[in-house]
């Protein structure tokens, strides 16, 4: 090997770098190990693709029966009480009741400004704004104050501030009234 300062041949035994070797090693490997002048690739023992690929379906097959099993429990649990007792069916049903009382809101801006106020979390408190300091802690997936939700409550539904459907339906109701709809909330309203 040539040495770059002064240009003369080192007397080392240079190692040849099989196919296998650059696999195994990687080119990050090969250019460290030629630096150090001792490139030496060991192959690492590689699986059958048919191993692989076998692994990988069996994967696959497991999430998609999970996935099914679940979908099938949604769908069972909606019969048995109209909607999934999570997010997503506590949006679907207060959309349904909003729908009979024509309040608007589309179902992603609804979950949009979830997400943001409580991060979906039915019993989530704010004990630090200005409305929390005079006593009236926003409350729920929507973070409605108390006032607000007696004020704008839909009949029909719990009344209760942190039932998540009562939530939604009463502060869908309050976004209409004051913004048009929760459609046009983007922010702390």
């Amino acid at each position: 090997m040539r040495n770059a300062l002064t240009g003369t041949v080192r007397n080392t035994k240079l190692a040849r770098i099989t196919t296998t070797g650059i696999t195994a090693l990687g080119a990050a490997g090969i250019a460290t190990a030629a630096m150090a002048g001792t490139a030496q690739a060991a192959p690492t023992p590689a699986k059958p693709a048919a191993q692989v690929s076998a692994k990988a379906a069996a994967a696959k097959d497991s999430k998609a029966a999970k996935a099914d099993k679940d979908s099938k429990a949604d769908k069972a649990d909606d019969k048995a009480k109209g909607h999934a007792d999570n997010l997503d069916g506590w949006i679907r049903e207060a959309r349904a009741i909003m729908k009979d009382k024509d309040i608007p809101g589309s179902y992603d801006s609804i979950k949009r400004n979830i997400i943001r106020e409580s991060a979906g979390d039915p019993n989530a408190s704010n004990d630090w704004d200005v409305n929390a300091k005079k006593g009236t802690p926003s409350r729920g997936l929507l973070q409605v104050i108390q006032p607000t939700f007696d004020q704008f409550h839909v009949k029909g539904t719990k009344d209760k501030l942190t039932d998540p459907v009562a939530n939604i339906v009463a502060a869908c109701n309050y976004a209409a009234d004051r913004y048009g709809s929760m459609d046009n909330v983007d922010s702390a309203y």
